[in-house]
């Protein structure tokens, strides 16, 4: 049987589903939502019990299916220790993501569940996709049902903010529509192929000037999608307007889709342009750290403040990854993790109240400690986690990017770093900030009188996402263990494939500021003793 397949489509059937019985609406309209995504979800543990973790290649295989013959695209899906992880966090957070809706929409409530279901398998596909036209196809789909959960059911700028959205992604993705066109017919014609795994052989043998032209084209796409400064402008207005299942998803699985374009594509396909854009990259993770930081610390909109954040935790992935070590590149998938379980309980908390008072005014609120304690220390737990608190989730996954980081051939790699560890104390800052005038100071009075604590169903969607959080926190080592074949892998592959490209002119002409990365063994987080 083609699990991973049915896994994809599943909620897709489910949507299906809604549709036909779109008259229902109401509580069927979420009962049958919340089915498909938990049937999904329980599917996705099920493949993973199945994954060998020692192994770097892809798994869980479903038989190519020829899809236009005619240029050899295939609808072709697999799993490898990388993108494993990224598919179940997706499972994950759309089962949350359904459970935040539960109260939060009361209009056209069976089309919202109908663009949520679709848009899980979107984003499913673009994780198992192994050929690059599906890959495409899977990415520009997206856009759709999020475009429409942001534009319907948003706030009252929605219309601008799905618009913006909209057209950076969608300028993004033509630009990697073009790369992806260009890459095919670069290829000796016997050699043309959109299979992935294929490409790895071959695209790093393309001529290097031709490497940069096509890793700025697809990376443009990825920085866009990330957002990577000074690309994120959208973010925070979309972030705002969306609802809180839609600012749950966003934060939680789509800025992914940014970062693991750039790992399984841009270092993957293009060495050439890895090394050279490689420091460009650095500095520009670097700059969002502090600058997402800095702006959040003075935002008044809880949301934005939350926004801005993501900003700068997406910043330690991108060191993690151009760090180009087997320990930065574990951190960083590790971190998209933490950052869709802390961010998206972070968006997930400030809708519950936003229900409630309608506000997302940190100037609103004060006193909350006292009048919603379950609530309150559930937050806590989360914003610490989110600062990286050791014991929580995020402090495994910044450790090793900063470490990954700080160890890497780069010349200026400590420099990185450093200047990474300041966005740490700057996330500590407004994050215990707002914490601070929010939950404690005196209580603002209220038209509606005292604020309600948590529901059965909030309370069961905040467990969820604290067990991940907890768990990750104190016992990252199997993740850890998933993650490393396939990061080593990706290591090695570009080492070898950096030697063997053909150069137009000098290298050293290109990346002046590039050390040697060969001939010194990587470190690796986990050794083999460890792993038994």
């Amino acid at each position: 049987m083609p699990w991973l397949t049915i896994t994809i489509f599943l909620p897709t059937v489910g949507a299906a589903l809604l549709t036909v019985l779109r008259r229902s609406g109401g509580q069927g309209a979420r009962v049958i939502s919340l089915a498909f995504t938990i049937l999904t979800a329980v599917l996705s543990v099920a493949l993973a019990i199945g994954f060998n973790g020692a192994s770097p290649d892809y798994q869980l295989e479903d038989p190519k299916v020829p899809w236009v013959p005619a240029l050899g695209i295939n609808f072709h899906v697999a799993l490898d220790g990388i993108s494993l992880w990224l598919f179940l966090l997706t499972t994950f957070l759309s089962v949350i993501a359904v459970l935040g809706s539960w109260t939060s929409i009361t209009k056209h409530d069976s089309a919202f569940f109908i663009c949520l279901l679709l848009l899980e398998t979107a984003m499913l596909g673009v994780f198992a996709a192994i050929d690059l036209v599906l890959f495409y196809v899977f990415w520009e789909a997206m856009l759709i049902p999020m475009y429409f959960i942001i534009g319907v059911w948003g706030g009252a700028r929605r219309l601008y903010a799905a618009i913006k959205f909209f057209l950076y992604t969608f300028v993004g993705g033509v630009l990697m529509l073009a790369g992806i066109i260009i890459l095919y017919f670069a290829l000796p014609e016997p050699d043309r192929t959109f299979s992935i795994p294929e490409l790895l052989a071959r695209a790093p043998q393309l001529d290097g000037s031709l490497q940069l032209t096509l890793f700025v084209l697809f990376g443009l796409g990825f920085a866009i999608k990330v957002p990577l400064f000074p690309f994120h402008t959208w973010l925070p207005d979309a972030h705002v307007e969306a609802p809180t299942s839609g600012s749950i998803i966003l934060a939680g699985v789509l800025l992914k889709m940014g970062a693991y374009g750039f790992l399984r594509l841009c270092i993957g396909f293009f060495p050439v342009g890895t090394e050279v854009f490689g420091p460009v990259l650095m500095w520009l993770a670097v700059i969002g750290i502090i600058y997402g930081g800095a702006a959040a610390m003075w935002q008044k909109d809880m949301k934005r403040l939350i926004a801005y954040s993501s900003v700068s935790h997406l910043g330690f992935v991108m060191l993690g990854l151009f760090a180009l070590n087997p320990m930065g590149i574990q951190g960083a998938v590790l971190q998209m993790v933490n950052h869709g379980l802390s961010t998206g309980a972070l968006f997930l908390l400030v809708g519950m109240i936003y229900e409630r008072r309608h506000s997302r005014m940190i100037a609103d609120y004060g006193g909350l400690w006292e009048e919603v304690p379950v609530y309150s220390r559930i937050f806590l737990v989360v914003a610490l986690s989110s600062i990286g608190l050791p014991g929580l989730n995020g402090f495994v996954g910044e450790l090793l990017t900063l470490m990954g980081t700080f160890t890497s051939a780069w010349v200026q790699a400590q420099l990185w770093a450093i200047l990474g560890c300041l966005g740490v104390i700057i996330s500590a800052c407004y994050l215990l900030w707002m914490y601070k005038r929010v939950f404690y100071g005196e209580p603002k009075p209220h038209r509606d009188g005292p604020m309600k604590d948590i529901n059965t169903i909030e309370a069961t969607a905040a467990v969820m996402l604290l067990a991940g959080i907890v768990w990750l926190g104190v016992y990252p080592a199997p993740v850890l263990r998933g993650i490393k074949p396939a990061a080593v892998a990706v290591v090695n592959r570009f080492e070898v494939s950096r030697g063997n490209v053909p150069r137009t002119k000098p290298f050293a002409d290109l990346a002046p500021d590039v050390a040697p990365l060969g001939g010194t063994e990587l470190p690796a987080v986990l050794s083999e003793d460890d792993e038994q």
